[in-house]
């Protein structure tokens, strides 16, 4: 099994990258972690506290619980992903069953500021984009599936999301093993990480 880290910044194209990679190999061989799935359950806190707490910062996953399930689908073992719902800024109760993959994609902002996740992907990416061209993609994105208007998602980007950007996301840069810069549109560099995948799973499945 192959494990494949695919950070970046809010609305930097990661999905467009994670899409890519599924379409590039035989269908039902990628399974998807989002780290999304894993933000910590808050449903003990007032709804008008959670909408205010900082989700772009490490301490808002549960890291230890997304650890624990990589090591159980690289064991062979199926796990119970958690879902979250960004309206309620809590966790659900229906969990989305995952069965091991030849590849498991582990994509979120933050998913390269944890040493223990680091260490058990065979390749790290991060995906860049200017801050403009995320702050259109987050606006877009948030009115449409997150019910907010866009000056509340202004106000969240000045407030929350640039600061957080800054402190945790970008200096994970540096521990990519590729950058993928204009986001999800750079086909070249989304070819060059699709065809090293392929290039790593060959000698696995000949074994």
């Amino acid at each position: 099994m192959l494990i494949i880290g695919i950070a970046g910044g809010t609305g930097s194209g990661k999905t467009t990258v994670v899409r890519k990679i599924i379409e590039s190999l035989p269908k039902d061989e990628v399974a998807v972690i989002p780290q999304d799935c894993y933000y910590k359950d808050n449903a003990h806190i007032p709804l008008e506290e959670r909408l205010k707490m900082n989700y772009d910062e490490p301490a808002s996953i549960e890291w230890t619980l997304l650890a624990k399930h990589l090591k159980e689908l690289k064991a062979g073992n199926a796990v119970e992903m958690p879902t979250y719902d960004f309206l309620t800024c809590s966790r659900l109760k229906e969990t989305i069953l995952i069965e091991p993959r030849d590849v498991v994609v582990v994509e979120g902002i933050l998913v390269l500021t944890d040493k223990e996740l680091r260490d058990m992907m065979d390749v790290k990416v991060f995906v860049d984009a200017d801050a403009d061209e995320r702050l259109i993609r987050v606006i877009h994105r948030d009115c449409i599936e997150r019910g907010r208007t866009p000056q509340m998602v202004i106000d969240r980007y000045e407030e929350t999301l640039k600061p957080m950007h800054e402190l945790y996301i970008e200096p994970s840069k540096r521990y990519a093993d590729l950058i993928v810069p204009q986001g999800g549109h750079n086909n070249v560099a989304v070819k060059l990480l699709t065809d090293y995948i392929r290039s790593l799973l060959k000698p696995r499945n000949e074994l």
